[in-house]
């Protein structure tokens, strides 16, 4: 998904009064699945468009979106991808620093 796309998508829930939580990749070490500026929108009820790179990488910044919903502060969010894990999903070996921010209707 293109950041157009994602801009289209924080445009109509903030025009439906909805907040929604953006998540930007903000700095990359080593390989990753993605590289900075890319981004993910989550909505209130869960649902998120676009990736910061899947895996249990993204459910944590998922998971720290939802807070950030919740609570409305940002927050930037370390992912390492160095650790061994019993999954496959962590085999790239770099670090990402994730910013996430709550983005309001007012701010739209």
């Amino acid at each position: 998904m293109a950041n157009d796309e994602i801009y289209d998508e924080i445009t109509k829930a903030l025009e439906a009064g909805e907040p929604v939580a953006l998540a930007t990749v903000a700095q990359t070490l080593g390989s990753t699945p993605r590289k900075t500026g890319a981004k993910m929108v989550v909505r209130a009820d869960g649902s998120f468009a676009g990736t910061i790179g899947g895996g249990c990488g993204e459910g944590e910044v998922w998971q720290e979106a939802m807070d950030a919903l919740e609570d409305g502060r940002p927050r930037l969010v370390e992912v390492d991808l160095t650790e061994p894990t019993d999954g496959e999903d962590k085999i790239c070996g770099g670090v990402m620093r994730i910013f996430v921010e709550r983005l309001n209707p007012d701010q739209a």
